[in-house]
């Protein structure tokens, strides 16, 4: 036992422990999400979240020594998120022939997703900083802490609400375009997407991947959009906004 004690001390100390921990996790759930035929509540990245914050907590594992290892994942997300520009380079002709619909759609889902977050905070009288921290909550969450930090509210908090909104649109986007009965045509799929990446950014365009190509493209179009929009638009508007 003692032996096993000295190993695992060894072990949870090196950076390769965050690297293989995530890795494992992460195959597992993905293994487990495919026998389950996809199913949106099985997302992988969601019991990955879990399962590795539970495990964190229990065996007492500072944050700092285990993302020494995962952040080399962490390096792989920036050319992941550019790779999603070739599915776009694909479709460019569709792009150009409602480039204008596409952007007016943007502007209408990203301002609902905002505006909806920061007027029921305020309803409910959260503290300001937490009213500006939920207002960048549909956009990635990188930019949504700098979007946070330039509007005054909290950056790591931004974080929380953008990582919490896309899995709950990864979640549940399935079942709500089923209730509002989008049909699963190429029309269908293309406006699936792109409403779970206006509102969802990274992880609801991962799970729009998994399911259609369509829908993956035009996830990842709405994604680098809303970046676009929101870096310019949110503190713009609050500065207008006494």
């Amino acid at each position: 036992m003692r032996d096993f004690v000295d190993l695992w001390v060894y072990l949870s100390s090196t950076p390769l422990f965050g690297l293989t921990a995530t890795l494992t996790v992460y195959l597992v759930a993905q293994a487990f999400y495919l026998r389950l035929g996809q199913a949106p509540l099985a997302n992988p990245v969601l019991w990955s979240v879990v399962i590795l914050a539970g495990g964190l907590q229990v065996f007492g594992v500072p944050y700092q020594t285990y993302f020494s290892g995962a952040q080399f994942i962490h390096f792989l997300l920036g050319p992941a998120v550019v790779a999603l520009a070739w599915p776009l380079w694909v479709r460019r002709a569709e792009l150009r022939a409602r480039w204008a619909r596409l952007l007016w759609a943007a502007l209408l889902g990203g301002g609902a997703a905002a505006a909806s977050a920061v007027l029921l905070a305020w309803l409910f009288g959260l503290p300001h900083e937490v009213v500006l921290s939920l207002a960048p909550k549909s956009v990635t969450a990188p930019v949504a802490m700098g979007i946070s930090e330039a509007i005054g509210g909290i950056p790591s908090l931004s974080a929380v609400f953008a990582v919490l909104t896309g899995l709950v649109g990864a979640l549940s986007g399935k079942y709500l375009f089923d209730l509002l009965r989008i049909p699963r045509d190429e029309a269908g799929w293309a406006a699936r997407g792109y409403a779970l990446g206006t509102v969802s950014h990274g992880i609801g365009s991962a799970r729009a991947i998994q399911v259609n190509a369509d829908a993956g493209a035009y996830a990842g179009l709405a994604l680098g959009v809303q970046v676009i929009l929101s870096s310019l638009l949110i503190p713009l508007v609050f500065k207008l906004i006494p």
